[in-house]
């Protein structure tokens, strides 16, 4: 019976070590709460309306042995409070690389493969339109990625270089979450819907599923904080 809660169990654990460094000196991440706590609230909707309507067409589906049973409609309470936790974590990250490397600064580099995976999302989306997921994915990535670059020439908006370097660190834990949700397997997709690539048994999606996530609370986040 236990088993039922692993993907609880997951989340609190990844929560647990970003939450107690939070009272760090150098970064007093907890003084940013308030603003960490209202720029999660629009991406966490977008995700979970998303979730909802992928889970309902078979796009990806939850282990009912490793979930505790109490859903939001269709999604396991686990999944929802992923769009909080991750957040808050990955927010954390880059609140670091920006109090302990206050001298970095975005460059035209940093800018520019922002751009260049903008590219590559938005071509790959339109050639594989076919597959959910991957379709989905790159085009709201690479859309929104665009906008908020575009946005960015007149209003700064985000740091590209810290968050480049703080999402290159966020994947290391990313991937050993994800890892385990897609090994044990707590989530299961459907590879019709997906291209079939693995990073271990993390379909590649992923990775630009959590960045799109991980861009709109920073992006949310900064302005908050002004």
């Amino acid at each position: 019976m236990y088993t039922h809660y692993t993907y609880l169990t997951i989340m609190l654990l990844s929560l647990a070590g970003p939450l107690a460094l939070s009272f760090d000196k150098k970064v007093a991440f907890y003084k940013h709460w308030k603003h960490v706590f209202k720029a999660m609230l629009l991406p966490a909707l977008f995700y979970i309306v998303w979730d909802m309507l992928f889970t309902k067409n078979g796009v990806w589906s939850f282990n009912e042995n490793y979930i505790t049973g109490i859903k939001l409609y269709n999604l396991p309470v686990e999944e929802v409070m992923f769009f909080f936790v991750v957040p808050y974590c990955c927010v954390f990250i880059y609140a670091c690389i920006r109090g302990y490397f206050p001298d970095i600064t975005s460059s035209a580099f940093s800018n520019r493969f922002l751009w260049l995976l903008v590219f590559v999302l938005l071509e790959l989306g339109i050639v594989y339109h076919e597959k959910a997921y991957t379709f989905y994915t790159f085009i709201f990535t690479g859309t929104a990625l665009s906008l908020i670059l575009l946005l960015q020439k007149k209003k700064w908006l985000f740091h590209t270089a810290a968050f480049l370097i703080a999402y290159a660190i966020i994947l290391i834990p990313f991937l050993i979450v994800n890892g385990l949700l897609t090994s044990i397997p707590v989530v299961l997709y459907n590879n019709a819907e997906n291209l079939s690539i693995r990073i271990y048994t993390i379909p590649v999606e992923d990775v630009f599923y959590g960045l799109l996530l991980v861009l709109l609370n920073v992006v949310g986040y900064e302005r908050l904080k002004g």
